[in-house]
Parts: structure tokens; C-alpha cells; sequence
């Protein structure tokens, strides 16, 4: 799989940019600030229908610009597909595939795979649980599209939940009873979907625990070994397979039997929004122990699994360097260089072009005063 050619229209910087490409490396340079990330951005978008930078979608359009379009033309299996995104800030955003319109946005996903490397990565060590969830479960939703729905569906009941025990909590403060008739069906729902997504994860745990124990020491030359666990809301020691109904079952137990402190608190205490995915070194958790280097190595670690995982699902991800290597010693920019050199599609921003190590030249572009200029 690799892009073929990237079009913006009043995506970030950009009034308009149109950017050829071609498979192997892709290294674009410039100052920071000129709007080589927002490049790399606008294709994670078309792959996750998400930023990796900001939350909301209002900032991806350019300032005085009702809109946004991210077009690009991908080539899989000697196919060349059309995909593109319409993102209007407070609107419903529109999608087209060859074209044609799609009655959703997330009828795009799979579409273009990728994996993307990021400053921001480091949060996958040393940031929230919130930060490892959304990990797993854009990597679900990368190897099977279904799960965009599964996790929408999960959001929508959590939210309507929390909501309930909120007023029923304030009620019972202020002596009233507060009216929970409707809890039993909420629950229902929260264990249907938040079954699902948790067997979800749990496989992937699985398929990525070899990986990652792998990819690290690649990265590190053997310093030290990753390992990763789950550990759900329902127990650390989640001796219950993924059988959907099982766990269903026992999800529905457990909100069952916190049903009183969760009324007191107003809000959900069971389901995979509480769970986490537990990184260690050796003996010891790798966040708040993991050194600045064993951190990067770490995050490196999680993402060239997930790029390992995708590639042998059958279709292979463009891969994405943005400003990586900056942040790396000289040791971890050659390793994983060497790592990634051999990717079908490789993209790389830098800000000078001796930070991109010389197995990695390939095609180059500068950018810089909002435009995008091959030069080799």
C-alpha cells in the first residue's frame, strides 16, 4: 500500500497543496512551524478520522475557512482508489470513496492504513491509561473498521449512564430517591458493547505481547526487556477468555455490585474506560521507572508492533517518522533506521536534513512558506 498523491484544501496552513508521491522513503524538510506535520496529520486523518494532535476537528481548518478537504489517491494490490474527507467544524463531516459518496465517514476506515511516529508518542509511556486505550483501539479499528462502531456505541451508552448517575446522585444528596428506573437497561447496553470492546483488546494484547518484546529489544540492542499486560476493571487477573458472553456476564455483575458507589459518585466505575495497558521493564513498570531513553524505546517499541501486526494482517501501512528522530541519540536513530528503511512507504519530516540518517534518502521535498517543493 502507498499513496500515490495527497491533496489539501484549507486543511491547517495550507490554502491548497498538492504533494505527488511514490513508494519508498519521503523525507520532508523545513523550519518548524512551516506545515510539515500538518502534511502528515491530514493522512492520519484519512486513516483514523482523528489527529494526532488535537482533540476537536476545529482547528484542522485553515482560519477564516468554513471547511476543510483531505483528498488522496491510494494504490493497494495495483488498485488505485480515490479517498477523501470533508471536515466542517460543528457539522456532520462527509466522505467520499472513488468519488462516490458514503452514507458515513467511518465507511472509509481501512481504506489507508497507517502508522505514525510521533513526539507525542511518549505519552503512550509515560502519559495517562486514557493515552494507552486510545492505542489499543485505533489499532482495533485499523486491522477491523467494525470496531469504530463498537466503540461509538460504547461512548454513546457511557455517556448516557454517567448522565443518570449524576442526577440520581445529586437527587439522593438533596433527600430525594432519584429515579434509576432505567439504570438496569443502561447496564445492559454498557456490558453488550463494553463486552465486546474489551474481547477486542484482549486479543490484541495477545498478537502484540510478542511483538513488542521483540521491537524493543531491536530498539535497544537488548536493554532490558517489555512486557505488556492488561488489566480490566473486573480484576487484573482476567482469567475469563474472550468469550463475548462471559464477559458480558461478568461485567454485569461487577456494575451490580458497585451500584451504590457508583449512584454516590455519579459516574461509571466498571468497563473497559477504566481499564489500562500495563507497560514494564523487567520487574518494574516502565512508567515513572523507564529512564528518557528506555522511554523513547518503549513508545518506538509500540508502534513498530502495531506496524508489524498490520503488515502481516495482509496489507502493509505507510509508515510515518514526524520529527522523530531529533529525539533520539545516535544509537536509537541508526537502529531504527535500519528498522524501517525496507517499508513500501516510508514518510519522514525533519527539520534539517541531517537529522535523517543517510540510509533513509529517498525522494525529497522542502516546505516552507505553505508550500511543498520536490527537489530530488
Amino acid at each position: 500500500m502507498y499513496i500515490r498523491h495527497l491533496s489539501l484544501v484549507d486543511f491547517r496552513s495550507y490554502v491548497q497543496a498538492e504533494v505527488a508521491l511514490e513508494p519508498g522513503p519521503s523525507i520532508l524538510i523545513g523550519p518548524n512551524g512551516q506545515g510539515k506535520t500538518n502534511l502528515v496529520e491530514a493522512l492520519g486523518y484519512l486513516a483514523t478520522l482523528g489527529s494526532h494532535r488535537v482533540a476537536s476537528d476545529a482547528p484542522l481548518v485553515r482560519q477564516g475557512a468554513e471547511r476543510a478537504v483531505v483528498r488522496a489517491a491510494i494504490v493497494r494490490d495495483d488498485r488505485e482508489l480515490l479517498v477523501e474527507v470533508e471536515i466542517t467544524p460543528g457539522q456532520a463531516n462527509r466522505a467520499r470513496l472513488g468519488r462516490a459518496p458514503v452514507p458515513r465517514p467511518r465507511e472509509i476506515l481501512g481504506v489507508l492504513r497507517t502508522v505514525l511516529f510521533a513526539p507525542e508518542d511518549l505519552s503512550l509511556v509515560k502519559g495517562d491509561p486514557s493515552d494507552r486505550r486510545r492505542f489499543l483501539d485505533d489499532l482495533l479499528v485499523a486491522r477491523s473498521p467494525r470496531y469504530a462502531g463498537v466503540r461509538a456505541d460504547y461512548d454513546r451508552v457511557l455517556k448516557q449512564r454517567n448522565a443518570l448517575l449524576k442526577t440520581a446522585g445529586a437527587a439522593r444528596r438533596a433527600g430525594s430517591v432519584g429515579d434509576l428506573r432505567t439504570l438496569d437497561s443502561w447496564d445492559a447496553h454498557l456490558a453488550r458493547h463494553g463486552s465486546e470492546l474489551l474481547a477486542g483488546r484482549l486479543e490484541l494484547v495477545d498478537l502484540l505481547r510478542p511483538l513488542i518484546t521483540k521491537a524493543y529489544d531491536a530498539v535497544s540492542q537488548g536493554s532490558g526487556s517489555a512486557t505488556i499486560d492488561y488489566r480490566s476493571s473486573l480484576g487484573h487477573d482476567l482469567d475469563l477468555g474472550v468469550d463475548r458472553g462471559v464477559l458480558s456476564a461478568a461485567l454485569l455483575a461487577e456494575l451490580a455490585r458497585l451500584r451504590v458507589q457508583e449512584v454516590e459518585r455519579g459516574v461509571s466505575l466498571v468497563g473497559p474506560h477504566r481499564d489500562e495497558l500495563l507497560l514494564s521493564l523487567g520487574d518494574f513498570p516502565a512508567r515513572g521507572y523507564a529512564s528518557h531513553g528506555e522511554c523513547w524505546s518503549y513508545a518506538l517499541a509500540l508502534r513498530l508492533a502495531a506496524y508489524d501486526l498490520l503488515s502481516a494482517d495482509g496489507a502493509e501501512p505507510v509508515l510515518v517518522l514526524d520529527d522523530v528522530f531529533a529525539e533520539l541519540d545516535a544509537g536509537r536513530r541508526q537502529r531504527l533506521a535500519e528498522l524501517v528503511g525496507g517499508a513500501e512507504q516510508l514518510l519522514v519530516t525533519a527539520a534539517v536534513v541531517g537529522d535523517v540518517p543517510d540510509v533513509l534518502q529517498g525522494a525529497r521535498f522542502d516546505v516552507a512558506d505553505g508550500q511543498v517543493r520536490r527537489v530530488r
